[in-house]
């Protein structure tokens, strides 16, 4: 198959997400543009669409337990895209400026529940697809690498977290209904919970 992108143009910039618009040529040969949205940056989104290369891993998830309370600990925290307070397991993006990516998983669940005194096990990779309360691309596909973590200590948060929560259950309003509750039933039959 030849790629047919010709180009990638940086439209926007943005912390968490960018706007990228991809030249290409359709089946008259005539030139066409669609315009991307990304978590990704320029250099992730060049190699995915002009060099083909697959996707990485570029979030973890992180399905973690309170040891001593014997509780699942989840965090809840306001969303933009749905403007309300949501579930989430602490996730996050892997940052460029983070070594691996057992420094992102670390560095996230220290942001996201204040967590200070933890081990984590790598569980496994896991993907998303389609809409999603905070996103609208039906076709996009993206990876994460799902850990499992033992929480004995906790210092207060200094984040955009509204609180921690320490549940025995499942919550039933989360940020991915789809896909959650589903990354902590793989870590608890894989005996990490």
């Amino acid at each position: 198959m030849n790629n047919k992108i010709q180009k990638v143009n940086e439209l926007c910039y943005g912390k968490f997400i960018s706007l990228y618009d991809l030249e290409y040529k359709n089946k008259l040969n005539e030139n066409k543009h669609w315009t991307v949205a990304t978590r990704k940056d320029k250099e992730a989104v060049e190699d995915f669409y002009l060099n083909q290369n697959e996707d990485k891993v570029d979030a973890v998830g992180i399905c973690a337990y309170h040891v001593r309370y014997k509780k699942l600990v989840i965090i809840k925290q306001f969303r933009v895209p749905i403007n309300d307070y949501i579930y989430e397991v602490p996730a996050g993006l892997v940052d460029k400026g983070d070594k691996d990516i057992l420094e992102s998983v670390k560095r996230e669940l220290k942001e996201e529940t204040g967590a200070v005194d933890f081990n984590i096990k790598p569980v496994c990779v896991y993907s998303v697809k389609g809409k999603t309360r905070v996103n609208d691309n039906a076709t996009k596909e993206s990876f994460g690498m799902l850990y499992a973590a033992e929480i004995f200590s906790f210092e207060e948060i200094h984040s955009e977290i509204e609180k921690i929560v320490l549940s025995d259950d499942l919550i039933r309003q989360w940020t991915y209904p789809l896909i959650q509750p589903k990354l902590i039933s793989e870590a608890k039959k894989r005996g990490y919970l």
